[in-house]
């Protein structure tokens, strides 16, 4: 976790790939299958944003987008279909994966109520990443129709109430410059951002927080074999950062 100054915070969640040692000692699920489940490079992507929250574990450890009820994966049905246990999981070891998830709440909500002291509206950039190949390595990408390289979710925000400042944002990401080219950019079609992040932020601090979940396709990687594009690596920090500065002028501006 890093403060810097300003009314934007940026936190990649489930950029993390480390497990603590009983929990891998407990893992059946294969490294390679898991990393494909998490979000890998998001944590670069948001970097240079000067309030920002990096995770270094795992989702499979607990998944901090998640209410804590249902924040450690149990059964295949809660998490596409996988094993992810050598048995039964123990639920000591369970009960330590959900102090995990109690104690970054707590970080982050003191972190942020130090924002929220400082600025009377703030936004929180939650970062993403999603599969668009599940088929196989080999297989084509899912239909563009339903997976847009970039899907911001909003279900959890009053969006009226943030139209201002959510519509301007999502047109500063299709006008960035990626490579060249320009994003697709759309609200609401893969996902909805029903993630317990962005909830917490609106419940917490009604009216004052923004909180935006910015998914992006994982055209930036190989989702199969785990090697990133660092040319589009370089240029997704560029669209966070311009994110970041376009929100924070239309927050002082306000």
């Amino acid at each position: 976790m890093q403060r810097g100054e300003g009314p934007v915070v940026a936190a990649a969640i489930h950029d993390g790939h480390g497990l603590r040692p009983e929990v891998a000692d407990a893992m059946l699920l294969p490294e390679a299958d898991r990393l494909r489940e998490e979000d890998p490079f998001t944590g670069q992507a948001i970097a240079g944003v000067p309030t920002h929250i990096i995770a270094h574990r795992s989702r499979f450890e607990a998944d901090l987008n998640r209410s804590a009820d249902i924040a450690v994966y149990r059964t295949p049905e809660q998490c596409w279909g996988l094993k992810v246990w050598d048995g039964a999981l123990d639920d000591a070891i369970a009960a330590r994966s959900l102090d995990y998830h109690r104690r970054f709440y707590a970080a982050v909500a003191g972190m942020l109520d130090d924002v929220a002291r400082d600025h009377p509206r703030f936004v929180l950039l939650d970062v993403h990443s999603y599969n668009h190949r599940r088929d196989g390595p080999d297989a084509p990408s899912a239909a563009a129709e339903e997976m847009p390289e970039i899907n911001i979710g909003t279900f959890s925000m009053p969006r009226q109430q943030w139209a201002w400042l959510v519509d301007p944002l999502m047109e500063a990401m299709r006008a960035y410059d990626f490579g060249g080219r320009h994003l697709d950019v759309r609200e609401n079609v893969a996902f909805e951002g029903k993630g317990e992040l962005t909830r917490f932020a609106h419940a917490r601090y009604p009216g004052q927080a923004c909180a935006l979940a910015i998914e992006f396709k994982k055209f930036y990687m190989d989702e199969w074999s785990g090697e990133p594009d660092m040319a589009a690596l370089a240029h997704m920090r560029g669209l966070i950062d311009h994110v970041a500065v376009a929100a924070r002028e239309m927050l002082d501006g306000r």
